[in-house]
């Protein structure tokens, strides 16, 4: 859910205060220009799950104003992350321009607006505010056929069936197949599928699958230690993504208690070793690590069929007895296993 990232790039567009003004783009870039109540200074991490940026990039707003254009040449699905660790996502085409506007304290209500995609997008987020799972369910299952040829409906699909606390991957992959009818060559959506399918096979009480890879320090990591472990957990972080550190921060007080019991694997989907080595130092992070650069598109990211950032599987004497959990039912789940 994967193209090929390159080393990370922050790009940084500070504009004075107060002032913005709206401009055209050309033909092969997107621009998006933001503005945003009750904050005045901050900073938003992008990425894409589909290669529209390479890396990860930081937008930075200076009197709750901001600008942010990125080389475009194909449609793409960009993803802001806001402080409270919410997304937004937004559909780039080429030659266009967006704007966004919004509350601070009020980040669901988000209005993003310009293209016909972003305009379904903010309808959705709208239908969805108050909407119990079922009904949420319901209603990405009918923007999907509404607009199956949209990439805002791959979107959908991944965040609500894929990364759904209890996933339907049945429903995911039933709904990509109609996506891929409608454009086949959307890329994003053949590989989603990919991944749905690895998620379908290697679920529930299944097996960890076979692998060997070298950590951040050259050493070899194998399948065979988390297969031996009483309890293993292998997580999915970002430095730039707070809730994942967090999960980190508590699998660490968990392990250290665990009495050597617990064995735990990190993978992170920095686009650089420099951030991610940081992150692991500065909170004495010692088990192995695995950063290659290539984010989502990483081998054993791909392999495990880690779909997200946060993500994880739980392991007990080498079955799978959990995944992508949250923080709060990872830390429970770990400390009934050790129990």
């Amino acid at each position: 859910m994967r193209p090929v990232y390159s080393a990370l790039f922050l790009v940084s567009l500070l504009l004075s205060a107060g002032l913005l003004f709206s401009c055209s783009t050309d033909g092969r870039h997107f621009r998006i220009e933001g503005k945003f109540l009750n904050i005045n200074l901050g900073e938003f991490y992008v990425y894409s799950p589909d290669g529209g940026v390479d890396g990860v990039d930081t937008i930075k707003l200076n009197g709750g104003r901001f600008a942010y254009e990125v080389p475009c040449r194909t449609p793409a699905t960009l993803v802001m992350v806001y402080p409270n660790f919410s997304e937004q996502p937004i559909f780039a085409q080429p030659g266009k321009t967006v704007s966004v506007k919004g509350d601070a304290s009020h980040l669901k209500e988000v209005q993003v607006k310009g293209t016909k995609d972003n305009e379904w997008m903010t309808a959705f987020r709208e239908q969805i505010a108050n909407a119990s799972p079922p009904e949420i369910a319901k209603y990405a299952e009918q923007f999907v056929k509404d607009h199956p040829d949209s990439p805002a409906s791959v979107y959908v699909v991944s965040k609500y069936f894929v990364q759904a606390v209890q996933p339907d991957y049945k429903k995911a992959n039933e709904l990509l197949n109609i996506a891929k009818e409608a454009h086949p060559k959307n890329l994003y959506a053949v590989r989603l599928q990919q991944t749905v399918q690895a998620l379908q096979s290697a679920s529930g009480q299944g097996s960890l699958p076979q692998f060997s890879v070298l950590d951040m320090n050259g050493r070899t990591v194998s399948s065979s230690t988390f297969q031996q472990a009483d309890v293993a957990v292998i997580l999915q972080w970002a430095s730039w993504n707070y809730e994942s550190v967090n999960m980190l921060r508590d699998i660490k007080k968990l392990s250290r208690t665990s009495a050597g019991r617990l064995k735990v694997l990190s993978v992170s989907l920095d686009a650089g070793v420099p951030e991610c080595r940081k992150t692991l130092e500065s909170d004495s992070l010692l088990w192995p690590n695995v950063c290659d650069g290539q984010m989502f598109d990483g081998h054993l990211t791909r392999a495990l069929a880690l779909s997200a950032v946060p993500d994880n599987i739980v392991l007990q004497r080498g079955r799978i007895v959990a995944r992508s959990l949250s923080a709060s039912n990872l830390r429970n789940e770990v400390e009934r296993l050790l129990k």
